[in-house]
């Protein structure tokens, strides 16, 4: 009971992704303040800075605003995911209770090697050592929970769908469960092996922020260490 009541002290940073801005947050974080969590958006720049810089800057409003003995949960759409794993890496000194990650392409991303090439500022600086799958290492101590979405809604589906086409035309014919995605990131790509829980829910990429069974999934595994699995087999 004492651990319980431990975690609900932890404050809940929600880490938005690229092209977004903190507000995208706030109907998950409303939904985590109403189960008990004290919550905060942090906003940066996605497209004009690195990984590293704003892992750094998440590093400094900490500093100011966070008392380092008081534990930390962590929550992450698509690429905050990563900003996520290089803050865990890069400080800690930070007592990190337990991380949710929302659509991040731990191993790097298709549709934005794709954008890369293509118009290289589009992605801007959030490509290099981000989104290209060279993220460090997500340490031992860190619980983390991965949500990935199977609904192929958004406008990366251009990519992919393309992406697939070429997959099918090849020796390797891929396995259906390897085409799915959520409209920008595949499932195989949210998929990381130092994970301890792993779902896919019927939601898409941008979907999922909003969506009431994500939001019940990550605050399940911000109290347990692990998804509520028993709520799967309704879905």
């Amino acid at each position: 009971m004492q651990q319980k009541a431990s975690k609900q002290k932890s404050r809940v940073i929600l880490i938005h992704g690229l092209h977004q801005t903190a507000w995208i947050m706030r109907p998950l974080a409303k939904r985590l303040q109403v189960a008990g969590f004290d919550t905060h958006q942090y906003g940066y720049r996605s497209m004009r800075d690195g990984i590293k810089t704003n892992s750094a800057r998440l590093n400094d409003w900490l500093e100011n605003h966070h008392h380092p003995d008081q534990p930390i949960d962590l929550v992450g759409h698509s690429l905050g995911g990563l900003v996520i794993r290089d803050f865990v890496t890069a400080y800690p000194k930070w007592q990190i209770g337990r991380c949710v990650t929302l659509g991040t392409p731990h191993l790097g991303s298709v549709c934005a090697d794709y954008i890369w090439r293509l118009t290289p500022a589009v992605v801007g600086r959030s490509y290099v050592d981000a989104l290209d799958g060279m993220v460090a290492p997500l340490p031992e101590h860190i619980t983390l929970g991965v949500i990935a979405g199977n609904r192929p809604y958004g406008l990366g589906q251009l990519f992919l769908q393309y992406h697939n086409r070429k997959l099918c035309k090849t020796n390797n014919m891929p396995s259906a469960e390897h085409l799915l995605h959520d409209g920008t990131v595949y499932i195989e790509e949210t998929k990381i092996e130092a994970a301890t829980d792993h779902i896919v829910l019927p939601v898409s990429h941008t979907g999922m922020l909003v969506d009431k069974t994500v939001a019940a999934q990550t605050k399940y595994f911000l109290q347990h260490g692990q998804f509520d699995h028993s709520e799967l087999k309704h879905l």
